[in-house]
């Protein structure tokens, strides 16, 4: 990871899930895998957060949720979904109220695969989304026209490979994609 001007802030928001990615969220924040050596500080506020984590599936009740906390981060920002059902809606994605992954509703940029989903691969992933941040900067700063992510950059596919997620300096890739 090279230097960064600022710590990453993250918000945390729990869907419809079972709870076992939230409590390996927190697990990552905890002292024995030390994420803020990296300067992730955890908030409660979107207008503070540069990465969004999302874990659990979206419903009809929380996609709304969803959307609000990202429309109120600032731009640049990252949305990273830990575990198989913010991915792609999990063992729970044929349930009447589940409309899938978080990719349902807002852009994604980094996916952290696994029932329950370790708190390595979660960190690897805000590495990563450090990285896309920097990326995002530089084109804001490119392209002083720029305007909030719409839909369609996310139906066109305006996230990073899988390749060049695993090719961040300190991340092992263990699980992301």
């Amino acid at each position: 990871m090279s230097y960064v001007s600022k710590s990453p802030w993250i918000i945390h928001y729990d869907g419809s899930s079972c709870n076992g990615c939230d409590i390996e969220v927190l697990a990552a924040l905890t002292p024995l895998y030390d994420a803020e050596r990296f300067g992730v500080v955890n908030t409660g506020n979107p207008k503070h957060a540069d990465i969004f984590v999302v874990t659990g599936g979206v419903n009809e009740q929380n996609a709304p949720v969803i959307k609000q906390i990202y429309d109120q981060m600032l731009e640049p920002k990252v949305v990273v979904a830990c575990g198989a059902c913010a991915c792609g809606g999990g063992v729970y994605q044929t349930c009447y109220n589940v409309l899938g992954g978080t990719d349902s509703v807002i852009p994604v940029d980094a996916y952290v695969p696994g029932c329950a989903v370790r708190p390595e691969s979660i960190i690897d992933a805000v590495v990563a989304g450090v990285g896309i941040l920097e990326e995002k900067a530089k084109a804001m700063k490119m392209n002083p026209a720029h305007k909030d992510r719409s839909e369609s950059d996310a139906a066109s596919g305006a996230h990073v490979p899988v390749a060049q997620v695993d090719d961040v300096p300190g991340a092992s890739g263990a699980g992301v994609e």
